[in-house]
């Protein structure tokens, strides 16, 4: 770090002349990537290309052992730098020389190179680490889950800080390796395509490659005994779908749901464009949480989200964030409106295709639900707040306002813009106000209003989501669609 010292006369002077030139231009990376609403996540001063993960994890003991290896690149001149990690950390290499690191912050591995980096440069970073991911607690709860064979990482919006040093933000994606050595009869699944696996003295390793920029909670692992299931999709893509063993009661109407993966895809495909990645599927832990998550190109499902019987709403949700959420990611977490608006509203489209309610039917039945002074419509879609980020109005306001959307432009223009967002921002990240921009250019209307109205008024909007095409027909709860239980069961899907 570079400081000023005040020192008199001609000692200063000569203090300043022994200093390099350079040096004053060397300043520690922000420990945060600047998201108002998580302080704490992701890093400043460089840029993350891609991660090289070999891990040891023994069910038995949770104990995970890994060496991880981060490819960088500055972005200013650094003197040292922070990463996202909370296990135990054994030693630091950077560019080869070991370097100096202390945990800080909680969450933050704390890092001095021995030579400081200067801007552009490209930097392998090493990072030696172990410890029982289960037992860090960051602000009272694990991203990681015990399962009575293994262990699974899969949470929004962190999971990375409990298994592997990262720049944990959206803003920063890279392409992934991943392996893991696990006892012999036990499987390790993660994202992308299994590149190969070979046994050795009782341990298996899976070697897992994502050859597409993912961000870092998009990264998970599964490790227990599953049952797999393989195919291909009709373009040739690998599936690999993955159960536990134990799911009990629910393991019918899990594999009836998530084994749709291919055909759900293959329709989404018609509205949103062609597939952004190289593998698909899906895995079905024996965790007890509830939620679901859209791990890139492996969806997490909790076993509680085919409870009463197969939904394939929830994997047609899961899937449709491989396009909305995956490929294009929020530039700050207040934009996650563009996730869970567009993937709930792609429910409404499959009850649409299914002819168990039209995505309209569904709206003006959402809509007269709530009356004005419910606290629904408190909620700001379009900036809700952390505390808010994952409330119900997230999805299902949010979903309205792309019903007003699609009244206000007409179908034609609508579905241009649902297919051309993912094309014009692929693999990158976007915003909400980026979207309104984007959607005013493709329908040649001014749609500000609109989106101020259905996103960011904290009240309810007056004519429901038929107001864009006329008025309300009627002040009574409209006839709940039949896909509405379905649609309605995948609420929990983000609650911890």
């Amino acid at each position: 770090m570079h400081r000023r010292f005040i020192v008199p006369g001609v000692l200063a002077a000569s203090l300043l002349l022994a200093i390099p030139a350079s040096a004053a231009d060397f300043f520690p990376g922000a420990p945060g990537i600047g998201d108002p609403y998580y302080p704490a996540s992701g890093n400043g001063g460089y840029d993350v290309s891609h991660y090289d993960l070999r891990l040891t994890y023994q069910p038995a003991t949770d104990l995970l052992q890994g060496t991880a290896t981060l490819l960088a690149t500055a972005r200013q001149d650094l003197s040292r730098f922070h990463l996202d990690f909370g296990l135990a950390v054994e030693e630091v290499r950077v560019n080869g020389r070991k370097a100096a690191f202390a945990a800080t912050g909680g969450q933050e591995l704390e890092i001095t190179p021995a030579t400081p980096l200067t801007k552009g440069q490209s930097a392998s970073v090493v990072v030696r680490y172990a410890g029982k991911p289960s037992e860090l607690k960051i602000d009272g709860y694990t991203a990681w889950q015990r399962t009575p064979d293994g262990g699974v990482a899969a949470q929004e919006p962190e999971s990375a800080v409990w298994w592997y040093p990262s720049n944990d933000h959206p803003l920063d994606k890279a392409t992934y390796d991943i392996s893991v050595s696990v006892p012999d009869g036990t499987q390790a699944i993660s994202n992308g395509v299994l590149q190969s696996q070979s046994s050795k003295l009782g341990w298996t390793r899976y070697n897992w490659r994502s050859n597409k920029p993912q961000a870092t909670y998009l990264t998970t692992l599964a490790v227990g005994r599953f049952d797999i299931t393989t195919d291909r999709t009709a373009d040739g893509l690998p599936i690999l779908n993955a159960y536990s063993k134990d799911l009990g009661d629910n393991a019918g109407a899990a594999r009836a749901s998530v084994e749709r993966t291919g055909e759900v895809a293959e329709w989404l495909t018609g509205v949103f464009g062609p597939y952004p990645f190289n593998a698909l599927g899906g895995y079905v832990p024996n965790v007890t949480s509830g939620f679901a998550l859209e791990t890139q190109t492996r969806p997490f499902y909790s076993p509680k989200q085919f409870a009463n019987g197969a939904n394939v709403s929830v994997v047609v949700h899961e899937l449709a964030h491989q396009w909305y959420g995956d490929s294009v990611s929020v530039r700050g977490w207040k934009d996650i409106w563009i996730n869970e608006g567009f993937a709930r509203y792609s429910q409404w489209l499959w009850s649409e295709k299914e002819g168990e309610g039209t995505a309209q039917e569904l709206a003006d039945y959402l809509y007269a639900r709530y009356p004005a002074d419910d606290a629904f419509w408190t909620v700001k879609p379009g900036d809700p707040g952390p505390d808010n980020q994952f409330h119900g109005a997230v999805y299902d306001r949010g979903a309205l306002a792309l019903q007003a959307l699609r009244n206000r432009i007409g179908d034609e223009d609508f579905f241009a813009v649902l297919k051309g967002w993912p094309a014009e921002h692929a693999y990158g990240n976007a915003s909400v106000n980026d979207f309104v921009t984007y959607a005013e250019r493709i329908s040649d209307t001014p749609l500000a209003g609109l989106f101020d109205t259905w996103l960011f008024q904290p009240s309810k909007p007056a004519g429901g989501a038929a107001a864009e095409a006329g008025p309300v027909r009627s002040d009574a709860v409209p006839e709940r669609p039949a896909s509405w239980q379905r649609i309605a069961a995948t609420n929990t899907i983000h609650e911890r």
